[in-house]
């Protein structure tokens, strides 16, 4: 039976729920295609009201500004992303078979998933890969924390540094190994599809290569706190 995926994000992202409407669909789908083509910084409301066939004005009515929609978009892939973990790991019980279920999800490629039709995750990592960032490095990004508007990473964050804890709980710095974590399944990505003399994997694209690298820099440093306390 096929799964409807709704994620619900919060209220202060949107002027009007995008999910509640099919222009508000449309609008999500095509941001993503016109962004994952043209890049963050030529997107404007007034392309992407042209390619959907609507109004700027209409779109305006839905997000503020073209970083609200970015940041929609940002804390929908990461709460989809702790929902797929969720799923991955609710019949496992060893924290470290956890800890490498987060890893190779997240450093695995990223396919479209048909239970969000309006949605191409596959486009939207390669958005977040690229341009997620932009979402936090502003210089409102004090108040966007406080409005809450990173939850959804942090949430992802938190739910990895529970796996941590359970399996060294003397580790001193889960949350940090958490997020690092994350961030380098992503920048190792983008390194090799860019800028491939950063990393040892080149353009040939091996996730077991990246995973690998991933296990050894996470249980090398849980493991190595073990034997030091």
């Amino acid at each position: 039976m096929e799964i409807n995926l709704t994620i619900k994000l919060n209220e202060k992202l949107y002027l009007r729920n995008p999910e509640e409407s099919e222009l508000g669909k449309k609008i999500l789908h095509h941001s993503i295609v016109l962004i994952e083509q043209i890049g963050f910084e030529a997107f404007t409301f007034k392309k992407l009201a042209l390619e959907i066939g609507t109004t700027e004005a209409g779109i305006y009515r839905y997000f503020e500004n073209k970083h609200r929609l970015l940041l929609y978009l940002v804390d929908w892939y990461w709460s989809w992303q702790e929902y797929r973990l969720l799923q991955e790991t609710k019949n496992v019980t060893g924290p470290k078979t956890k800890i490498q279920t987060a890893i190779r999800l997240l450093a695995t490629k990223v396919e479209d998933d048909i239970s969000t039709g309006h949605i191409n995750e596959k486009l939207l990592h390669n958005i977040v890969m690229s341009e997620g960032a932009k979402s936090w490095l502003t210089k409102h990004v004090e108040a966007d924390n406080k409005d809450k508007l990173f939850q959804p990473f942090k949430d992802l964050c938190a739910r990895i540094a529970e796996f941590i804890k359970a399996y060294n709980p003397k580790f001193a710095f889960p949350f940090s190994l958490s997020s690092t974590m994350i961030e380098m399944a992503h920048s190792q990505h983008f390194y090799m599809q860019h800028l491939p003399s950063l990393t040892d994997f080149g353009k040939k694209k091996n996730e077991e290569d990246i995973i690998r690298f991933l296990e050894q820099m996470v249980f090398g440093a849980l493991d190595s706190q073990m034997k030091t306390k």
